[in-house]
């Protein structure tokens, strides 16, 4: 199926990079040498590792399957529950570990930001939150990288508990949190929000037929290119936010000026938690509700990148070598969405589109 832009051109086919037949998906990054990289966290499904490296269209446990072997949630010499991995403008992965499988709440040694020395296929630096900053509630949920400023930005998603952004200096391993549950970084819920997927409504539904509003918070994050906005979106929203960078970076900035320099983005199309960006400054949003990845140039102009009935919840995006790689993982057919019943059907799929240049070679 051909995606249209705004202007009903043609802007690429979904090709389909890999499918899944085990636990489901939601992270994926591609190296510049076109290593494509995955995560599966401990949502309930049997995951023996929990990131993973596509080679010649096989999961392989990454770096190590030892290293994937965590003895307690607690380990923090291992990998517990991964949600999100990118790899940085300096070509090392980054492995984000929540420390919190099924949602559990975390304890110190869990939560954990792990750089990961491609060339050489080892762990060179692991840093860990204390817990004023990876709180029992929190779970880590994306990151996103200023190799230039030092600093990572990462978002809490917590649905138990404070929402927010966390600072992370790379060079000290110290890390902060901001936005400290500010209304940004909060899920919308009923009147406000009614999300429908799949033509239902999207909520936590029991097996009685009760439902509540999913609450999960600051999710999807993006910097803009040229460093001076950090994005962020909450899955339970249609809306989008950016904050400045600096003052999220200042130590000597308190909350209430931090929180003045946020600005409401607007209406991004649609519920969804990925957002991405590109050299060009055009940034990236995934549209869960109606099958769809949107995309707003650096003028305001928006277009449709790809809408396609195959994209099942899409959740995370990479941009790499002129393609815009995408995991679509039917998280809305899961059993908590669905009255105690699994719908999710096999496969989850990872799908690429291209996006202005050249291909890339896979291994």
């Amino acid at each position: 199926m051909i995606a249209m832009t705004g202007t009903d051109q043609p802007l690429g086919d979904l090709e389909v990079v890999h499918e899944f037949t085990g636990p489901m998906p939601t992270g994926v990054s591609v190296s510049r040498g076109g290593r494509v990289f995955v995560n599966f966290p401990k949502w309930g499904d049997d995951v023996r590792f929990t990131v993973a490296e596509i080679r010649d269209g096989e999961l392989v446990p990454y770096p190590s399957q030892a290293l994937n072997d965590n003895k307690s949630q607690t380990d923090p010499s291992a990998l517990v529950s991964v949600q999100s991995i990118v790899v940085d403008p300096s070509d090392r992965l980054w492995i984000l570990d929540t420390g919190s499988p099924l949602f559990e709440p975390t304890a110190h040694g869990g939560p954990k930001l792990v750089c990961v020395d491609l060339d050489r296929d080892e762990v060179t630096t692991t840093i860990l939150f204390p817990e004023d900053v990876a709180l029992p509630t929190t779970y880590l949920n994306d990151v996103r990288f200023d190799l230039g400023r030092g600093v990572a930005f990462i978002t809490d998603s917590a649905d138990q508990g404070p929402n927010g952004i966390i600072v992370v200096d790379l060079n000290t391993g110290e890390s902060w949190r901001r936005l400290h549950d500010h209304p940004s970084t909060k899920a919308e819920e009923p009147p406000d929000l009614r999300m429908v997927v799949e033509g239902r409504d999207f909520v936590e539904r029991s097996e009685d037929g009760s439902t509540s509003p999913i609450k999960m918070g600051a999710d999807g994050i993006a910097i803009g290119a040229d460093g001076a906005r950090l994005y962020y979106c909450c899955l339970a929203s249609r809306r989008w936010w950016s904050v400045s960078t600096e003052a999220l970076i200042n130590r000597d900035t308190d909350d209430d000026a931090v929180a003045a320099t946020v600005i409401d983005e607007g209406d991004k199309g649609g519920a969804g938690d990925g957002l991405e960006t590109d050299d060009q400054g055009r940034l990236y949003v995934t549209d869960g509700e109606h099958n769809a990845i949107h995309r707003r140039h650096p003028d305001g102009r928006w277009e449709t990148v790809a809408h396609d009935p195959r994209l099942l919840w899409p959740d995370t995006m990479s941009v790499a070598d002129g393609y815009l790689y995408v995991t679509a993982n039917q998280l809305h057919r899961q059993d908590k969405y669905r009255g105690g019943k699994d719908e999710r059907q096999y496969p989850y799929v990872l799908f690429r589109t291209p996006i202005d240049a050249g291909p890339v070679a896979l291994r």
